[in-house]
């Protein structure tokens, strides 16, 4: 799953705005996201084309939050996928038993 994420436009957003107020940014962006998953669970009945464009949005907002987080925090890709490795083995391990 690869997005096209300019790595260039996020670190001159943390040089433009600070990684202090992105880091901010990038939790209020995960609270949003939480907030549009809750609405999504409750109004399942109910949900229109508008509803499934907004979560896409809230999500396309925290995987730009994590290319964010990992600059500001110098988080390197092998590090973040060794961690999906474990978790995954993690989940499917959990389902076997």
């Amino acid at each position: 799953m690869a997005y096209n994420i300019d790595e260039s436009v996020i670190a001159k957003s943390i040089k433009y705005y600070g990684a202090e107020i992105q880091s901010t940014v990038c939790m209020e962006e995960c609270a949003e996201l939480i907030q549009t998953i809750g609405k999504m669970i409750r109004r399942s009945d109910e949900l229109s084309d508008d509803d499934y464009d907004h979560l896409s949005e809230e999500i396309a907002d925290v995987l730009i939050c994590v290319e964010m987080l990992k600059q500001i925090y110098n988080i390197p890709d092998y590090s973040i996928e060794n961690w999906i490795e474990w978790k995954q083995k993690r989940i499917l391990d959990r389902m076997e038993k």
